[in-house]
């Protein structure tokens, strides 16, 4: 049964070291069901070495048991032929077969119990295995849909990063339009001022026109045209 003690302490030496070095949940996962599976076969090999030592045991004492019978047989045989030495013999070996019983008898339970402990340990690791296969499989399921969800946190920083550029260049383009808005400015008021300074320069540029369309008018008068 050390068999038993000695597939805890490996498993749970096994368990201990993937834990330490745990850095991918599925290649840890993995790792544990082939040590599980191997382990599987050596109580394998254990179960089916115990349940062979029932069945010899069984087997010697089913024959210890049929001796003691026909001993039995062959001592009332010899009684009812009258030779009591011959039927004293076979009952000295049937109490001789009945003491062996007894031993055999006790071997045997031990070998069926222990058999019967076997079996058990198997049946449950077999159950555990499934289990854990089980569990693989959606311990593997959720480590995709982690991996995923990575990704698409990666792709939210990168549409984070493209929000900032698209916020930069909206910045860009309004500072750009104030820029323009204030160059047109400029450029009207630079316009106004021009044409004032035409108009007024033009009222004086006019004058000695008018002046002179004077001075013709009074000679025409002087001279009656």
């Amino acid at each position: 049964m050390g068999v038993i003690q000695r597939f805890k302490d490996i498993m749970a030496a096994n368990v201990n070291a993937l834990l330490d070095k745990a850095e991918d949940p599925e290649k840890m996962i993995d790792q544990y069901c082939r040590d599980m599976q191997k382990e599987l076969g050596n109580v394998k090999a254990e179960t089916a070495a115990v349940m062979a030592q029932e069945a010899r045991a069984r087997r010697e004492l089913d024959e210890c048991i049929q001796e003691a019978a026909k001993m039995q047989s062959y001592a009332e045989k010899a009684v009812m032929a009258g030779n009591d030495d011959d039927a004293r013999q076979f009952l000295m070996k049937k109490k001789s077969l009945t003491e062996k019983q007894t031993s055999l008898q006790q071997a045997y339970d031990l070998a069926a119990s222990n058999a019967q402990k076997m079996k058990q340990m198997h049946d449950k690791l077999v159950s555990d295995i499934s289990q854990l296969n089980a569990k693989r499989d959606a311990i593997k399921a959720k480590v995709a849909v982690a991996k995923a969800q990575q990704k698409v946190n990666q792709m939210g920083s990168s549409l984070n990063g493209a929000n900032d550029a698209m916020s930069a260049f909206g910045r860009m383009e309004e500072k750009a339009n104030r820029m323009l808005d204030e160059a047109n400015a400029m450029a009207e008021l630079n316009a106004s001022g021009s044409d004032d300074i035409d108009d007024l320069a033009a009222k004086y540029d006019a004058a000695p026109s008018s002046q002179v369309d004077d001075d013709l008018a009074a000679l025409k008068a002087k001279l009656g045209k």
